[in-house]
């Protein structure tokens, strides 16, 4: 949008309105930016935690884990001589279930052994001694088969899952760390949950937000305050400003009707004051120029009244002159109608007679000739003729056998062809009908074939094919001939590429027109030897 635009019937006072919602829009957008900022610290400061959260547990559950492992193998090589193995592993048991526990149902130290049976687990007594291997929590974890295959590592290892929570009796993520004590094939391991974290999280989130919500309050107060503040001062502003044009617009009403000026005391403002200068300036102007106005009118009235005398005049000429020229175009177009009809009787003598020697006397090398040159007049005839009666007359469209149609044309055309030492091969596809107008579709076949025995190299072969492509009909002309620089002018009126050709330059126009009527695409293509006439119809029928 241009700035004139969004001035146009705009008043001052609005203007200053738009543009304190401007101010205020921009607060409001620097205070969303600054809750932005402050929820996306906080989200990294969140992950932060997290991370530092899970290192301390990490770090503190190895430890327990690395301690107990220590006093098992403490144990083991301490163990009296009246004290069985297996009694002393027992009391070791007993004596690790009472090593840890804590509140929140951590810190207690569980042992398996490598096949998977719970040995020791004082918050699951009820399942001491089951085999556990394949049990999997709610995400599909096979938690001890994890717990076995990292304890097995040098260093023991780290699994994540998800586990009841004694607390809370709910699923809960946890981490635990897990170690092996290889002579009595045992794990020994820890772990804390994860969700400790997150309350941790969500109360600095809520100290966040009611820290957001404070600044925004003041914020928002502040941006109140001052646009009542600036309310105010539009109101003083506008009244100011309201009164110096109020003067102006008594001032411009009064000097359109008398000449007038105004009076610079009258106005109070600085700025407007600099105007007075030019406006007066510009009164006395308007008024000089309405006087010399007033001289001119009364000299153009005389001149006007000279000019429309000698304009009558030529209106009269001009009259006659069209007159004229209607009247010789009309003759014009009758004499071009009387001479297609007179060339059409001696033209048909021609041909009847020749038709009657060649009964009587047998082909003749002579009168071939004479056939081709009558053969070619007929076709400019009947281009002439429709020519003439394409705009008066409605050519009726039937179902025609184009196949056949075609062939008829170039047994028509092929004496021409022998006559100019050329052969037309026709390749073409049975049986195909379309719903066309058989004086326009004869135009196209026939100035096509024209063109072609025309242009075409002496002893080389004329082409012709006709083929149906899925919905539509492809007609096609191939001829070795001279390249045709400029496909495009060859459809333009009286255009000739080879001038020495003869010809009128209207068979092509008239192809042209016909086919841009029946939306049929025309394609030419032509190279330094060859050169292809395309045509595509559409095979719709009645």
């Amino acid at each position: 949008m241009k700035k004139s635009d969004f001035f146009k019937r705009k008043t001052v006072t609005t203007i200053y309105i738009w543009s304190i919602l401007t101010v205020f829009f921009f607060v409001l957008l620097f205070m969303f930016l600054v809750i932005f900022e402050g929820y996306s610290d906080f989200e990294k400061d969140a992950q932060i935690l997290r991370k530092q959260y899970l290192v301390e547990q990490e770090k503190r559950i190895r430890f327990d884990t690395q301690r107990v492992i220590q006093y098992i193998a403490h144990s083991s090589k301490s163990k009296p001589l009246m004290l069985n193995e297996k009694a002393l592993q027992k009391q070791v048991l007993n004596a690790i279930e009472h090593l840890y526990g804590r509140q929140d149902g951590t810190g207690y130290i569980f042992v398996y052994d490598f096949n998977g049976t719970l040995l020791s687990d004082p918050l699951q007594l009820n399942t001491v001694g089951q085999n556990l291997y394949d049990f999997k929590d709610e995400n599909g974890i096979q938690v001890i088969k994890e717990l076995i295959d990292v304890s097995k590592r040098k260093e023991g290892g780290f699994v994540r899952y998800t586990w009841v929570k004694p607390t809370t009796g709910k699923p809960a993520p946890k981490i635990s760390y897990a170690s092996a004590f290889a002579p009595w094939q045992w794990i020994v391991g820890t772990g804390v949950y994860l969700d400790e974290v997150e309350k941790v999280i969500a109360k600095k989130k809520e100290q966040l937000k009611k820290r957001l919500i404070r600044y925004t309050m003041g914020i928002l107060s502040l941006t109140v305050i001052l646009f009542i503040i600036s309310f105010i001062g539009l109101l003083i502003v506008n009244g100011i400003i309201r009164r110096e044009i109020d003067t102006f617009s008594r001032f411009f009403k009064k000097a359109a009707k008398t000449h007038t000026t105004i009076d610079e005391k009258q106005i109070e403002l600085a700025e407007f004051k600099k105007m007075v200068k030019y406006v007066n300036e510009m009164v006395d102007d308007i008024h000089t120029q309405q006087q010399k106005l007033k001289e001119l009118n009364l000299s153009l009235e005389k001149k006007v009244a000279e000019k429309t005398k000698d304009l009558s005049k030529k209106n009269r000429l001009l009259e006659k002159e069209k007159r004229f020229s209607e009247n010789l175009l009309v003759a014009q177009d009758k004499f071009i109608k009387h001479s297609i009809h007179e060339i059409n009787t001696p033209l048909a003598v021609i041909m009847m007679h020749i038709d009657m020697y060649k009964l009587k006397q047998g082909e003749n090398k002579y009168l071939s000739k004479i056939e081709a040159a009558a053969k070619m007049i007929a076709n400019i005839y009947d281009d002439l003729s429709y020519m003439v009666k394409k705009d008066r007359f409605v050519y009726e469209k039937q179902q025609i056998n184009f196949s056949a149609f075609l062939k008829e044309r170039i047994d028509f055309f092929e004496e021409i062809a022998k006559g100019n030492e050329q052969r037309i091969v026709a390749k073409i596809e049975e049986g195909i009908m379309i719903y066309f107008s058989d004086i326009e579709l004869q135009r196209i076949i026939d100035n096509n074939l024209s063109n072609a025995i025309k242009y075409a190299y002496k002893h080389s072969d004329i082409v012709v094919r006709l083929v149906q492509e899925k919905s539509s009909i492809l007609l096609e002309f191939q001829t070795h001939s001279k390249k045709i620089e400029d496909t495009k002018r060859i459809f333009e009126p009286f255009h000739q590429e080879v001038a020495s050709k003869g010809g009128f330059g209207l068979g092509l126009q008239i192809v042209h027109g016909i086919c841009q009527k029946e939306c049929a695409d025309v394609q030419v293509v032509s190279g330094e030897e060859i050169t292809v006439f395309r045509y595509l119809f559409k095979g719709e029928m009645v």
